[in-house]
């Protein structure tokens, strides 16, 4: 950005006419933007990227309160995972805590049962309808191509439960693709993401695009079963709770508090010692057919989701490539060294714009270093936390600017 942010004060100052405009503001140092212009997105390859940030209130986020012993600097799961991978007793204690607070309330949401939520719950579910409007919206006032690609790490549902909840409301014609084929069963296939739906007169003489999001699901999702060489598709929610519950949980309450206590770092961490190893062998068993990528190495363990994995980043990468697109990050880290390396080779598109969007302003230090040097990459901060509601209110939004 080469203009000064005094300049942009005065131009954003002597905007009578109450235009959406870029607001700009500097953090020690870089400008950085606090909104999107609705301008610049509306005729794009829009595509997002959504990580756990997105979902917090319904699911936690993969970072913990433990220290790093040296540093003091607080873990992720995926930190302490890393550091012990050669210690199959600690990852069964650690990946237990995973499935239990993580995998699980996902697995365990009923959107069907509201009136049972909590209240971060609720604001979670409101977050997510609010996102899908604004993205409807935008759509609806596209002249072509009225599609978008929701590329997210979550294995909550969230977006498909969203979308079947504003069907049924009739209040929106779309149509969300998840890759699926099929009637009674259904299987992804990645081609399926090519797919795109028309409206037709009766005798054919107008046509019309039907709006579409497609939901790619980087990090697998509690809905998904192995099929043979395949990947099944299910809805079924008390089916998703009793495959999670089979999983031989611990109950290791000392071990689970340690991972929230910033008063212990990872050497305080001491599993029991007295798991059998036939008890490791079956949580492993277990842990390892779930369809969620291993927070060790971002892989997972299972060959065929494995597969539908990099097909899924090429299709990111694809997607990337392709001239005027707009990518928009929200809630995610990019601890996943695979998204991150493909994103960063996707910014030598000139014609590619992303937008990263910073909880606070440790999270945008972090970003500046991950994405030093790519000059087509916005930072994203406002006044305040950055959480999924202020991203739906302030930065990504049709409403008109306030005065």
């Amino acid at each position: 950005m080469s203009r000064s942010c005094s300049l942009l004060d005065a131009q954003n100052a002597c905007n009578p006419c109450g235009k959406v405009v870029f607001f700009l503001h500097s953090i020690e140092g870089r400008v950085t933007l606090s909104k999107i212009n609705k301008a610049d997105i509306y005729e794009k390859n829009l595509n997002f990227l959504l990580g756990s940030g997105a979902s917090y209130g319904l699911l936690p986020t993969l970072a913990l309160r433990v220290k790093e012993k040296g540093s003091g600097k607080a873990h992720t799961v995926e930190t302490l995972a890393t550091k012990y991978e050669e210690d199959a007793d600690f990852l069964a204690h650690l990946f237990s805590w995973y499935v239990h607070e993580v995998i699980l309330p996902a697995a365990e949401y009923d959107p069907r049962n509201a009136v049972m939520n909590t209240a971060p719950q609720d604001a979670a579910v409101e977050n997510y309808r609010q996102f899908l409007e604004t993205i409807l919206k935008i759509l609806s006032k596209k002249s072509h191509k009225k599609r978008v690609n929701i590329f997210t790490t979550n294995y909550d549902g969230m977006i498909a439960h969203t979308a079947e909840a504003l069907l049924r409301l009739g209040s929106y014609d779309f149509h969300l693709n998840d890759g699926t084929d099929g009637f009674v069963k259904r299987t992804l296939n990645a081609r399926n993401f090519g797919r795109y739906f028309q409206d037709h007169g009766v005798f054919d003489r107008h046509s019309k695009s039907v709006p579409q999001v497609n939901l790619i699901e980087l990090h697998g999702s509690v809905y998904w079963y192995k099929d043979g060489e395949k990947i099944e598709v299910s809805y079924d929610l008390d089916r998703s709770k009793r495959r999670i519950s089979d999983v031989p949980l611990r109950e290791d309450q000392d071990f689970f508090d340690g991972l929230l206590d910033d008063s212990f770092t990872d050497e305080d961490l001491n599993p029991p010692a007295d798991v059998t190893f036939t008890q490791n062998e079956a949580f492993q068993k277990a842990y390892k057919a779930l369809p969620i990528v291993n927070p060790t190495k971002w892989k997972f363990y299972e060959t065929v989701f494995e597969e539908h994995y990099y097909q899924m980043l090429r299709l990111l990468s694809y997607e990337l490539e392709k001239p005027d697109t707009v990518f928009i990050a929200f809630g995610f880290s990019f601890a996943d060294e695979h998204i991150l390396n493909l994103v960063k080779r996707s910014l030598s598109n000139p014609s590619l714009h992303m937008y990263v969007c910073c909880f606070d302003d440790s999270e945008k230090h972090s970003m500046e270093k991950r994405f030093l040097g790519f000059a087509n990459v916005e930072l994203i901060r406002i006044d305040g936390l950055l959480d999924f509601s202020a991203f739906n209110n302030e930065v990504f939004t049709t409403k008109p600017t306030s005065a």
